[in-house]
């Protein structure tokens, strides 16, 4: 006996897995569609829809079986890996691009149905760009579920490919200007039937005349509402079904009922006809909508730019019969270990190293910085850099989801799926806003249903319209997005949400001294010798020669001299130094002890690090090592103490080389000598105090006082688990452009109070003036549109550029 689908009640076919729990019991299902359905239902607590039922549901058209086909293609590996990231620990992560979002509250009953599922960790929507990030458990739900049940809640999820989506995004373009020339067509030729028969009710034009006049608007008009209109009608429904409210039912109401009322007037050659005010009220908001989406692709096109950073195809090497050969290959067919060539002015597809060549490479996409980057054999190369000069030969490391740029992109997408508490706090509002509207909108009906019948129903259009809270929804979102991609564009790569809130509210910035304040790479600074049987030169040269052999940090800082001498028998004492013989002769080099053998050890001759170079245990010079102080590092901390921050250096170091280093960068505020512990301590305190801190650091030891700080910045050229910790990156390592990040976000914060100010305020005015009669339908249209517009261009000046911290002299310039 064959079964039926629990939910539509066709015969379920043989070998089908299709099954959902409902009310604790796995039922049958026919379909993927049914299957999505049934888990949306259930996933929205309404199970209690299968107890009361009648009879079986409608099987879900909107999921053909070549539909069905497809979803299930997601579950495979090859397909997956382009859109898709293992996580580790049972989890992936996928980058999808969502159509048929039209505002925040898609974005809440998205994230609200799917997160329900059991196996789904995460997800989330980025209004902006219309993109989500999934994570989910794929042993406990597969992906092909998850892409019908998107489907099945009105929306479309496909595999975020940013040529793909720009594509999508170019032809979602074109369609609405489709719609916006037949709504503006139809509404002018609405608005001169509507003159004549306005004309007419003065100078009493006969009634044949006048029932034709009403038809003719009735055609011009039904394309509007039948064709251009269909968005807002489309996601209304879904949004009905769904039984949670945005502001499509409000418009598509207003559309809708005007229209239909219409209809019935002119069949019945009875009443008023409001064609003319239909036709223009969605032509205005259809203009408005349309505008929004420039400008929401505009700022969607920056985070494109980053996967649109590796080319399509590239050149490899190849070898046979002993010569090599050049060949054309699709980028996504590169393996670890292929020899690239990689000719001037082509992007690098996959991160490497130069094997042969030397050239200057552009890493500007990635760091912000545009000077070109000087780079020869040895040297690594990322994907998305571009060769100005010189041919090079790069042998590949990394590909594909595993080369830094897409890194770079899933910190990003990481980053515009998080949203603070004031976006949440816009999108909740914004959703009891809707249904407080509809209520306001029935009052302000019976109200004039009762004194003034012939004006209730264009007074409760205007209300209708004019209050829908878009902008309240754009307010935030767009703000956010616009701002994290400027700082990406200045080289800070935000990859948390809360970074452009908090970052606006620190008063108190923290660094780390190695490899933050200073370069992280040890140099000479100092060379004197203590007889005059060598001079400097040759007591370089000597003191080379041991450390050739060293893999120690302090050997590079005589890598200049090497060469010279050769030494024999070299020996490493580990915390000593290095012993060996040159010429004959035994040298040693390292601590004063260990190169006298503690015998007549000359005393250091001021603070910092020194080695002792000597003879046969007879001193011979003194080296002192440092660490280079950063470019810019003294004019970073100025500027943020221009901007009222307090600046503080935290290092392990002892004091001498950190005394050195906060008075080159004229930091007062200094704590040496610290462990982990200790720092993390340091900003605890720090925090029970009321201070906002920002941790700057790049190493492993700083990845406690990082995950502690309230914003945390890592270098770029930090370790892998410091940058992970990190709330977000200095990309391009100059210390200048946190305080250029500090200034933008504190804009952003401006320019969010600004769009919430203006959107709140607009409906507050908005809606007595409607409800008193004073704002016609047309007018609310317009009205609703500007704010919108209005709300996304504000948000758009955060593009402007910034001024650059060249100079002390433009300290001034920052803090304003």
């Amino acid at each position: 006996m064959s079964l039926s689908c629990y939910h539509c009640g066709e015969p379920v076919p043989a070998g089908s897995t299709f099954s959902v729990v409902i009310d604790d019991e796995k039922q049958s299902m026919c379909c993927l569609g049914c299957e999505a359905v049934a888990h949306a239902i259930v996933n929205g607590g309404l199970e209690n829809y299968y107890r009361f039922r009648e009879g079986p549901a409608t099987r879900p058209d909107d999921l053909t079986d070549e539909q069905q086909a497809a979803f299930a293609l997601y579950d495979r590996d090859d397909v997956q890996e382009s859109f898709v990231r293992d996580l580790g620990n049972g989890v992936k992560e996928a980058s999808l691009a969502i159509d048929g979002i039209t505002c925040a509250a898609c974005v809440w009953l998205i994230e609200h149905q799917v997160s329900q599922s059991n196996g789904v960790d995460t997800i989330r929507v980025n209004l902006s760009n219309h993109r989500a990030t999934l994570r989910w458990s794929p042993d406990k739900i597969a992906l092909s579920k998850l892409m019908a049940m998107f489907a099945a809640i009105g929306f479309q999820a496909f595999p975020y490919q940013a040529d793909e989506q720009q594509e999508r995004l170019v032809k979602q373009e074109r369609k609405t200007i489709r719609r916006l020339i037949i709504a503006g067509l139809g509404m002018m030729q609405a608005m001169m039937f509507a003159i004549m028969l306005y004309a007419g009710a003065f100078e009493e034009m006969e009634e044949q005349y006048v029932l034709l006049f009403r038809w003719l608007s009735l055609v011009v008009s039904a394309p509007v509402i039948l064709y251009s209109a269909q968005p807002f009608f489309r996601a209304a429904f879904r949004d009905l079904k769904t039984r949670h409210l945005t502001m499509d039912v409000p418009v598509s109401l207003a559309i809708g009922v005007a229209f239909a009322a219409s209809a019935w007037a002119t069949v019945t050659n009875s009443g008023e006809v409001y064609f003319d005010s239909v036709s223009m009220f969605t032509f205005f908001l259809l203009f408005g909508r349309y505008l929004e989406m420039r400008a929401r692709h505009r700022i969607g096109r920056s985070g494109n730019a980053l996967n649109t950073l590796i080319p399509t195809s590239t050149t490899r090497l190849k070898k046979d019969g002993g010569q090599e050969h050049e060949e054309v290959v699709l980028t996504r067919e590169l393996h670890e270990g292929d020899i690239l060539l990689i000719k001037p002015g082509h992007t690098m597809p996959a991160d490497g190293v130069i094997i042969e060549g030397q050239s200057s490479l552009n890493e500007s996409a990635l760091t912000g910085e545009y000077m070109p980057v000087s780079k020869a054999a040895g040297d690594k190369v990322l994907a998305g850099t571009m060769n100005v000069e010189s041919p090079l030969k790069i042998q590949v490391e990394q590909t594909g989801q595993n080369a830094r740029v897409a890194n770079i992109v899933h910190l990003l997408d990481r980053a515009f799926s998080e949203r603070p508490k004031t976006a949440e706090v816009a999108n909740r509002v914004a959703h009891w806003f809707v249904l407080a509207v509809l209520v306001s909108t029935f009052g302000v009906g019976m109200y004039w249903w009762q004194h003034s019948p012939e004006d209730a129903f264009w007074i409760v259009l205007s209300v209708l319209v004019v209050t829908c809270p878009c902008a309240l929804s754009l307010a935030t979102p767009t703000a956010l997005t616009t701002s994290t991609n400027a700082l990406r564009e200045q080289g800070i790569l935000v990859t948390r949400g809360h970074v452009v809130e908090s970052l606006a509210q620190a008063t108190r910035i923290v660094f780390d001294k190695t490899g933050t304040l200073t370069e992280g790479r040890l140099i000479l600074t100092q060379t004197r010798t203590l007889n005059d049987s060598v001079d400097e030169e040759t007591a370089l040269k000597l003191a080379a020669a041991l450390e050739r052999s060293s893999e120690h940090p302090i050997a590079r800082a005589f890598d200049e001299y090497r060469g010279f001498y050769m030494a024999e028998e070299v020996q490493s004492v580990p915390g000593q130094g290095l012993s060996g013989v040159i010429l004959g002769e035994s040298y040693r080099i390292g601590t004063p002890a260990f190169a006298t053998d503690g015998d007549n050890a000359p005393a250091l001759p001021d603070d910092g690090q020194w080695l002792l170079l000597s003879k046969n245990l007879q001193p011979l010079a003194w080296f002192a090592i440092g660490d280079r102080i950063r470019p810019g590092a003294e004019e970073a901390v100025s500027a943020l103490q221009a901007l009222g921050l307090q600046v503080d250096l935290l290092s392990g170091d002892q004091s001498g080389a950190v005394n050195a280093v906060a008075q080159a960068t004229g930091i007062r505020n200094i704590r040496s000598g610290a462990s982990p512990e200790d720092k993390l301590s340091h900003i605890r305190k720090l925090q029970e105090q009321g201070e906002r801190i920002i941790m700057v650091g790049d190493g492993v030891n700083d990845i406690p006082v990082l995950a502690g700080a309230d914003i945390s910045i890592a270098m770029g050229n930090a370790t892998d688990l410091a940058k992970t910790s990190a709330d977000a990156i200095l990309m391009s390592g100059q210390l200048q452009r946190i305080a250029e990040g500090i200034t933008l976000t504190r804009k952003t914060r401006r320019i969010i109070r600004q769009n919430l100010a203006w959107s709140a305020g607009y409906n507050l005015t908005a809606l007595p003036l409607a409800a008193a009669g004073i704002i016609p339908p047309y007018l609310a249209a317009i009205g609703m549109s500007a704010s919108s517009l209005i709300v996304v261009l504000n948000a758009l000046r955060l593009n402007a550029k910034l001024p650059r911290l060249k100079s002390a002299e433009r300290r001034e310039e920052l803090h304003v």
